[in-house]
Formats: structure tokens, C-alpha cells, sequence
């Protein structure tokens, strides 16, 4: 550039300046470009693992009493089949591996018996009798009442190693497992309360 007054100088210093910010800008934004895009590629790899054919559950009824195992057909729907029984959240979250908000809904403060079911599918999860307050905003157990209803998977999504928790009947994403929870198991499954149905206890009969 050819530049005939002191005014040129100022001009130079601005394209500088500028092209400064915009590097630096593209420097900030690429990090989370690429996170994004990875937390994708892991969605969409969890999502290729999931099971094809018959699978074998624990069946319970709303007492929480073990009813036998019984072999189902695994669950498997369209998107527009789910969203006729969900409600948005609970699509989002169950189908699409959101998270709830912590402290947004009831089911951590809960502290009737029951059982908690899939809220897609009605397969029992988890027990009041192993939930505990684990000060974290979500309904927290240190057990699931059957091994056998839940299946667990690697999930590094969002930069992180983590382990996913799913039904095993329909793949409903519950939540996650961590190894931070209180004794006997030491483990806390932290879960969303848009994949849940709480189901109270019958009353005791005569």
C-alpha cells in the first residue's frame, strides 16, 4: 500500500488491529467447534451400539416384588411413534441424550416408596429403597433393582469419559454411573427425571 499523509498510518494500524481480532476470534471459536463435532461423532457412535433382537428383563409389579424374568422383542420405534407418547423433554432426553436441569424437577426431593420405571417403556429401573439425596440437583440411587433391565456404555461426549445408563428393553437414555456414591455398591447413578415414572407403593391390604 502507497500512502501519502500520516492519515494512512492510521488506516494501516486499523487492518491490523483487525485482522488481529479475527484470528483470535477464530482461535476461541475452534475449540468449541471441534467439541461440538466430537460430542456428535460420540452421540451417533453410542447410538450404532445398541443391541439388535430379544433381550431378557426382570420383571417386577408395583410393589417392587420380582415377578421372574421374562424375554421380550426389544423395543425399537420411529421418531414420530416416540413423540406421540413423550412429551418434548422427555423425547430429548430419553431419545436424544439430553439432560435435565438439576434442581428443575421433584423426583430428587422424593421420598415416597416406589418404584421408578422407564418412562418410555414401563421396565422397572430403580427402587426408593436404594435412592439417596446425593446433593446434586438429580434423582440419585447407589443400585438398580435388576442388573439385567440396564445397559451401560461408554460415553465420551463433551470432551469427557463417562458411563451411560440405558434401559435395556427400549435404549432409553437414563443418565450416567459414577464410582462417587455411598456404601454398599459406592456407586451413584445419576439419572434424569424425564426418563422416569414413579410408581407408589399399593397400600397393604386387610
Amino acid at each position: 500500500m502507497f500512502c501519502l499523509n500520516r492519515g494512512c498510518d492510521n488506516i494501516v494500524v486499523f487492518e491490523n488491529l483487525r485482522e488481529l481480532i479475527t484470528r483470535r476470534r477464530a482461535l476461541v471459536i475452534t475449540p468449541f467447534a471441534f467439541a461440538g463435532l466430537y460430542a456428535l461423532t460420540s452421540r451417533r457412535e453410542a447410538t450404532r451400539l445398541t443391541p439388535a433382537g430379544d433381550v431378557t428383563i426382570a420383571d417386577f409389579n408395583d410393589r417392587g416384588e420380582k415377578a421372574g424374568e421374562v424375554r421380550r422383542a426389544r423395543i425399537v420405534r420411529s421418531d414420530a411413534e416416540w413423540r406421540k407418547t413423550l412429551t418434548n423433554g422427555q423425547f430429548y432426553v430419553t431419545r436424544r441424550g439430553s439432560t435435565d436441569t438439576p434442581y428443575t424437577g421433584t423426583y430428587y426431593r422424593l421420598h415416597e416408596i416406589g418404584l421408578f420405571r422407564c418412562v418410555c417403556c414401563a421396565t422397572a429401573l430403580f427402587s426408593s429403597e436404594t435412592k439417596f439425596d446425593s446433593g446434586t440437583g438429580w434423582p440419585s440411587f447407589w443400585d438398580v433393582v435388576a442388573q439385567e433391565n440396564i445397559r451401560t456404555l461408554k460415553d465420551s461426549s463433551f470432551m469427557m469419559e463417562r458411563t451411560e445408563v440405558r434401559c435395556a428393553l427400549c435404549d432409553a437414555h437414563i443418565g450416567h454411573v459414577f464410582d462417587d456414591g455411598p456404601p454398599p455398591t459406592g456407586l451413584r447413578y445419576c439419572l434424569n427425571e424425564s426418563s422416569l415414572r414413579f410408581v407408589a407403593r399399593p397400600p397393604d391390604r386387610g
